[in-house]
């Protein structure tokens, strides 16, 4: 039912959603309102989406009573109930029409009776406009058969981008979806389409793309982790899907650590990290990710902790391992301490006391992330004699451990768990000159997502053998 400066009440002759609130792209949602269907629809045409559903509205004859009305008739589950619908519209019609008494609940009569309302016919006119982008997609595309259906409004969102990743079936309808998209996200000023598999024609793991909708801009601003990145998304990669697995690898870094992150990209690990004050020697071969990666360091305020360099990882492993050696960096740390209450209560001053502390950086690294899962193994070869002549800086001469190494790699998904991580450890062991198992102490084999029915991307974390790191 709709409340004519009032509620809308649903007649006993329509369906009503299950619950108090149901949304419109709920599958909850009565078919009364959804939209027409245009299966042949090629190119969006607004204008076709318009319906009217004949309903009954109670109109409060007093402002004042409007709110206790309403409570009512939601009580009595005769509110109209779709979330995206207002339930109090202004009437500007003169009151009258015709009544229809049989279809008033008890609540809905006693209402009546009591002259705090008027129930007449009213038209729910619903446009292009009401309707959520699941329902117009719906609408339109094809009913394709349950192996080859999948639903075509799914994005990832960077910046303003919306990327889309279309099956062949969904291609010649492909503007229709893009423009769907961007009318009813507010977020989205671009939606593209990848024409190809990343990487497929260079080695920084860009793709070319189709824009579908909104002008051709791929320069984003990003918010990550509390850190603020500003990068072309046409030309360096960046993954929104794994944001979770970032998040879960820096909260594994502490404060006065080094880390070594071969392919930083932009800087998704090292410049989180670095507002932990973990001290990160950053690379990445690509010039245009080494660009955000600069921007990102500057405008998040972490260049005491992360510098970056432009060159290949192999060089990288081993000139960063070197540097640090050679490298005394002190980092003056700002701190307040916390006076005891009964001080606070006497002074008149903050009730904290400015300090400062000195972190300085390690001379090995803690940890090395390698996030090129299409050929970061391919590295692991350059680890070999990085800490030759040095043994006597760990274990068992110190309490310094050797570093971890974090690499991520592809691999095709086997029948069990088990089988994944024997699967992986051997394509690691391979590349790396030296066994790994994975009940080898320190190891680990995190499952990080699917990115096809049979290929999965994993993250290997092992800690680096002394007969790899000491190799002469």
């Amino acid at each position: 039912m709709a409340i004519l400066r009032s509620t809308l009440q649903i007649p006993k002759s329509l369906p009503r959603p299950r619950s108090p609130n149901v949304a419109m792209h709920s599958p909850r949602l009565p078919s009364v309102f959804l939209p027409p269907t245009n299966r042949s629809m090629r190119d969006l045409d607004r204008s076709f989406f318009q319906k009217i559903i004949p309903i009954a509205a109670a109109t409060v004859f007093d402002d004042r009573n409007i709110s206790a009305v309403r409570g009512e008739i939601q009580r009595a589950g005769n509110s109209l109930g779709v979330s995206s619908l207002k339930a109090i519209v202004v009437d500007e019609t003169v009151p009258g029409g015709r009544k229809y008494p049989k279809t008033w609940s008890p609540t809905i009569a006693e209402l009546v009776e009591k002259k705090l309302v008027g129930i007449r016919p009213y038209d729910l006119k619903l446009t292009y406009e009401d309707w959520s982008m699941h329902n117009i997609l719906d609408a339109t595309l094809p009913e394709f058969e349950e192996d080859d259906k999948e639903t075509p409004a799914g994005f990832s969102l960077v910046g303003h981008v919306a990327h889309l990743n279309l099956r062949e079936q969904y291609l010649p309808y492909k503007h229709l979806i893009g423009q769907v998209l961007l009318d009813k996200n507010p977020n989205v000023r671009t939606v593209i389409n990848k024409t190809e598999d990343v990487g497929s024609t260079n080695p920084y793991r860009t793709f070319r793309y189709e824009v579908l909708a909104g002008p051709d801009d791929m320069d984003v601003t990003v918010s990550f982790s509390g850190c603020d990145f500003r990068f072309n998304f046409a030309k360096v990669y960046w993954n929104p899907r794994l944001h979770t697995e970032h998040e879960r690898l820096i909260s594994r870094f502490r404060e006065g650590e080094a880390v070594c992150d071969v392919m930083a990209g932009v800087g998704p690990f090292a410049v989180p990290s670095g507002k932990k004050r973990v001290f990160v020697s950053a690379n990445d071969l690509n010039p245009d990710s080494n660009a955000g990666l600069n921007y990102a360091i500057k405008k998040n305020k972490v260049e005491d902790f992360v510098t970056a360099d432009c060159m290949d990882g192999r060089e990288f492993i081993r000139r960063a391992t070197k540097e640090l050696a050679g490298r005394d960096t002190m980092v003056i740390v700002p701190q307040r301490t916390m006076m005891p209450r009964q001080r606070q209560r006497r002074s008149k001053s903050p009730p904290w006391k400015a300090s400062v502390r000195v972190l300085k950086a390690p001379k090995t690294f803690q940890h090395y992330v390698m996030n090129l899962p299409a050929s970061a193994v391919e590295f692991l070869d350059a680890f070999k004699g990085t800490y030759a002549g040095r043994s006597k800086e760990f274990t068992p001469y110190t309490e310094t451990k050797l570093p971890m190494v974090h690499v991520y790699c592809f691999s095709e998904q086997k029948e069990t768990e088990e089988g994944d991580r024997v699967a992986v450890c051997e394509l690691v062991s391979k590349h790396l000159g030296h066994r790994i198992l994975p009940s080898t102490p320190d190891t680990e084999i995190h499952f990080v997502r699917k990115v096809s029915p049979k290929k999965c991307m994993f993250c290997a974390s092992f800690r680096l053998p002394p007969e790899i790191a000491f190799a002469e």
